[in-house]
């Protein structure tokens, strides 16, 4: 089903000296402008586009790929005020709008705001929330254990870090089980670690992170989130050295660091390795 913000593909019917026209159904014939043309685009050629409304509201396309689309989440900077409301940076020629109902506290020019983008049932545009938790799901979690979910971290609280996944419910990363840095508005890939009783989901973000990382690996982890997140530490430093600082092995500081790099955990570096952001 074609939807304004939404991409879709969509066939050229015409060409202007201006653009192409492309059928875009029940919405009629969509200009996609000549800025945004492919090369060498005939008519029969299917497009690849994301409907938007102009500014005189009016549906157009383009073949720019916006932060977010609508029914998503995202985090987006804030590039101005005004009469309506906020307008923030998703990407296209024209900014989004957050008006001043959906705005959960005063916005500031320059700073990122996690919202979800919707289609206003009054006029059909494209604008933004920052009153997030009114658009989450609330009915019973369908997923199973160990699936794969897009996350996008949320905020911190003292268990650890809340995360929305999927675009639908909240998640819990316990902070014990987090060996990275994280920071609000990330989008990452986790684990369902497990769906509670009472409806709450655990999430982790690699599947089994517990038996994949031996007690060598979380012990180096630790030191590193305590050292600021760098230990000049590699498999060229001395025995002695390690074992001095990690109480293990070069052996099993070797290995271990290998497993923390392929699970893109660490980098190694000639002096040492660091927490990858």
């Amino acid at each position: 089903m074609i939807q304004i913000g939404k991409t879709c593909k969509l066939e050229v019917v015409k060409q202007v000296d201006f653009g192409v026209y492309l059928d875009a159904k029940e919405m009629g014939q969509v200009l996609l402008p000549r800025k945004a043309v492919p090369k060498d685009c005939q008519v029969g050629d299917m497009v690849n586009v994301f409907l938007y409304l102009d500014s005189e509201d009016m549906v157009i396309a383009t073949t720019r790929r916006p932060y977010a689309q609508v029914g998503e989440f995202a985090y987006l900077e804030a590039k101005a005020n005004g009469p309506y409301g906020a307008f923030l940076d998703w990407g296209l020629d024209k900014d989004l709008l957050l008006p001043f109902g959906e705005q959960h506290r005063e916005i500031e020019v320059g700073k990122s705001y996690l919202v979800y983008i919707y289609t206003s049932h009054v006029d059909d545009r494209i604008v933004a929330s920052s009153k997030v938790e009114k658009f989450l799901d609330l009915t019973e979690p369908k997923f199973r254990n160990d699936q794969e979910v897009n996350l996008i971290i949320g905020g911190s609280t003292d268990l650890g870090y809340k995360a929305i996944i999927n675009n639908s419910h909240w998640g819990v990363l316990y902070k014990n089980e987090v060996y990275t840095r994280l920071s609000f508005g990330q989008k990452v890939k986790g684990f369902i670690k497990r769906v509670r009783t009472d409806g709450k989901i655990d999430l982790i973000l690699q599947k089994g992170a517990k038996s994949e990382l031996d007690k060598h690996a979380v012990a180096i982890m630790i030191k590193l989130k305590q050292a600021g997140g760098f230990l000049p530490l590699n498999d060229k430093t001395d025995a002695e050295v390690i074992y001095s600082q990690l109480s293990m092995s070069k052996k099993a500081f070797k290995k271990s660091i290998g497993g923390l790099y392929k699970n893109k955990q660490i980098t190694i570096t000639t002096d040492g390795i660091r927490l990858e952001d």
